[in-house]
């Protein structure tokens, strides 16, 4: 796996001086030391699957990125590196360095939601509207199952060797022909701290008196009932748990809703309720505090529920319909330049996949080299659970059982 020095390319050696120029990198929420040790964590994500569909109809369209030079990426809020006038400062060096327009699209909010947008085109082979987009591995199972997307052509993707190896092959995904992973992280709890100065240790606490209708969660089932599972014992990443648990920690979110404890199940957008204190506490992903707190001054912490939080991987990936196949892949192969990817980590404080951006971090920032939130060691890595592999009908009724308690939030 390619390491050595950084790159001497001068467009990227531009962006470790402007990253360090501008402080922009924010500043991790959890603690600690250690040497860098993802194998654990990597090696859970890379099984992680989510089920399969009908394959798509139609193949793959004519690849225009010669003559077409506009492409479109799909992601989600506080997923890229900005300055403080709204700009992405490594994509507008991409776009500087290869003469592509990219429209950066922050048009995902949650996987359900997003593929239900896009569900009827994808099994035409139809055009959706983006070139790249980003989902959770249990999305992006579907999605490949299913035909939905684009495979790799790897001559176009040098530093998709600086992959983790544990990453390099998950069971949805055999040899990452498909996909390639965006970023990792956790789901945990943050809450207010000036409201809330004894902080919180445990899911329990979010349904404490004082925090009556102020409380957020996940639209993400695996994420909010997750965290409500760990609290209860079980091990979510087992094979171990069925129908019974679930059922129990349903019983436990439908009655906090019910009752409502809970005032909003959302996806990204659940950061606009702590910003405006219609939320206090929140079941959250792990980067978003950084962010938020970026924006609105050191007001939230975060942290792993003392039971354990949840680990996921995001993925680039190419829908069926898009004709701008080589250049997504020029896009990610820039951004799976060490330099490039820690200078993303440094903003957005999410788990990177490239190897080498570690040491590429100690020019960028020093002191988030061992930051837990991009670098995150065994003893991080033991708190946190890679939610297990669901079969087709668990999948089906698990989510149908969970957005139907979400209605009536």
């Amino acid at each position: 796996m390619p390491r050595g020095p950084l790159p001497e390319d001068p467009a990227v050696r531009a962006l470790i001086a402007h990253a360090r120029q501008a402080q922009i990198s924010r500043r991790g929420l959890i603690g600690g030391a250690g040497a860098l040790s993802l194998a654990a964590f990597l090696a859970a994500c890379s099984g992680r699957v989510g089920g399969s569909a009908p394959a798509a109809s139609a193949s793959a369209g004519e690849d225009l990125s010669a003559s077409q030079k506009t492409l479109t990426w799909a992601n989600w809020s506080f997923y890229l590196d900005e300055d403080d006038d709204g700009n992405h400062p490594t994509l507008d060096a991409f776009m500087e360095q290869t003469g592509l327009t990219v429209n950066y699209d922050v048009a995902i909010d949650d996987n359900n939601t997003y593929f239900a947008k896009v569900r009827d085109q994808l099994a035409l082979g139809q055009d959706i509207g983006a070139d790249a987009v980003c989902l959770t591995d249990w999305m992006a199972s579907i999605w490949i199952a299913s035909g939905y997307t684009q495979a790799f052509d790897k001559a176009n993707m040098p530093n998709a060797a600086n992959l983790n190896p544990s990453l390099q092959n998950p069971d949805f995904d055999p040899g990452r022909a498909n996909s390639l992973p965006w970023q990792s992280g956790f789901a945990g709890i943050a809450w207010n701290k000036d409201k809330l100065p004894q902080g919180l240790q445990s899911i329990d606490d979010l349904w404490a008196p004082e925090l009556q209708g102020r409380v957020g969660v996940l639209s993400e089932m695996r994420d909010t009932i997750g965290l409500i599972m760990l609290s209860q014992g079980v091990d979510i990443s087992g094979s171990g748990w069925g129908d019974t648990e679930f059922q129990n920690a349903l019983d436990v979110f439908a009655e906090q809703v019910s009752n409502g404890q809970i005032r909003n199940i959302k996806g990204n957008s659940y950061a606009d309720d702590l910003k405006n204190e219609d939320t206090l506490a929140a079941i959250v992903w792990s980067g978003d505090i950084t962010a938020i707190n970026y924006e609105v001054g050191d007001k939230f912490a975060f942290a792993l529920p003392d039971s354990g939080g949840t680990l996921w991987s995001d993925n680039f990936m190419i829908p069926i319909g898009s004709q701008q196949k080589t250049n997504v892949e020029k896009l990610i192969d820039y951004y799976y330049d060490p330099a490039v990817a820690a200078e993303v980590a440094a903003w957005v404080n999410y788990i990177t996949p490239v190897a080498g951006a570690q040491e590429a971090m100690a020019e960028i920032d020093p002191e988030l080299v061992e930051n837990q939130l991009i670098f995150p060691n065994e003893e991080t890595l033991a708190q946190a659970h890679i939610f297990r592999t669901l079969t087709n009908e668990e999948q089906q009724k698990y989510n149908s059982e969970f957005e139907a308690v979400g209605l009536g939030a």
